[in-house]
């Protein structure tokens, strides 16, 4: 059966729309709450001591002299949330944002299996093509601070860097709430920092 003129036209506008919003920026939500003081650790748990602090209003996570790497988790699981921070970092790191469970990691840096940037690419042991995030290298700022923003809803799950829209990825897979995670990786010496981490269950 063919399709009227009607159907053809509201499918080429609702393709249309899905390219336009491509790289739009996030909702703008001002409700989004501080998870992290600036001042300490309060809220916070680390399963190891001395590789977190909190220097000028900034958490700063840096590997120890044995490289053995370290996560910092909220003392609160989420499900749905919306999570942002502001990230700066110079040279070779290995970081990430971690969201629900089982854990789905938002890639910071250069992976370790990949050896190049995968920044704001999700992973799953893996980095899967769907998920891998496109024009990374136009929007970040090296040496400076990148805003990303991680959005969990539902099956689906997305990021944006710098208010644009980077990467998206939907598995039914990863169901549970969890604490939000960052992560300092084992094997090579890196400092990342962090600054204005918000939050909000949705």
């Amino acid at each position: 059966m063919k399709s009227s003129p009607r159907t053809r036209l509201l499918a080429v506008l609702a393709l249309l729309m899905l390219a336009a919003s491509a790289g739009a920026e996030p909702p703008a939500d001002l409700s989004l709450e501080p998870i992290f003081n600036g001042r300490d650790l309060a809220g916070w748990r680390a399963p190891a001591a001395g590789f977190w602090r909190v220097e000028d209003g900034v958490l700063v996570g840096e590997n120890d002299p044995t490289l053995k790497g370290s996560m910092l988790f909220t003392d609160r699981d989420f499900a749905d949330v919306v999570v942002e921070a502001d990230c700066r970092f110079s040279g070779e790191i290995d970081s990430g944002i971690m969201v629900r469970k089982p854990e789905l990691q938002v890639q910071i840096g250069v992976s370790r299996s990949l050896k190049r940037d995968m920044t704001c690419s999700f992973y799953t042991g893996t980095y899967p093509e769907e998920a891998r995030a496109t024009r990374v290298a136009d929007l970040l700022k090296p040496d400076d601070w990148n805003r990303i923003r991680v959005e969990a809803r539902g099956d689906t799950f997305t990021v944006w860097l710098n208010g644009e829209r980077v990467s998206r990825y939907t598995d039914t897979k990863y169901a549970g709430p969890a604490p939000i995670g960052l992560q300092i990786h084992k094997g090579l010496p890196m400092k990342v920092e962090f600054r204005n981490i918000r939050a909000l269950a949705l």
